[in-house]
């Protein structure tokens, strides 16, 4: 289902098409409710030019879980480091 924004509400909000799609994107992805590649495809660009647009507005990449870290730790140990 296509979603209109009706350009009074861009106007509004002093932005174009494209960068409210950026803005949609980076905010659903700052909000983990889109990964990286979906969100760069709503935004309009790049996986490497999305990543530009997340680290201007300094929200974060990547995330690790508990679980990758639990993993790194393993790893290490092994490694006796």
């Amino acid at each position: 289902m296509p979603l209109t924004i009706p350009d009074e509400v861009l106007e509004s909000a002093g932005l174009t098409e494209a960068e409210a799609r950026v803005e949609i994107a980076c905010r659903l992805f700052d909000a983990q409710k889109l990964s990286l590649w979906p969100a760069a495809q709503l935004a309009g660009m790049s996986r490497v030019e999305f990543e530009g647009e997340l680290r201007k507005r300094k929200i974060p990449i990547y995330r690790p879980t508990v679980e990758d870290l639990q993993e790194e730790l393993a790893a290490m140990k092994k490694l006796g480091i």
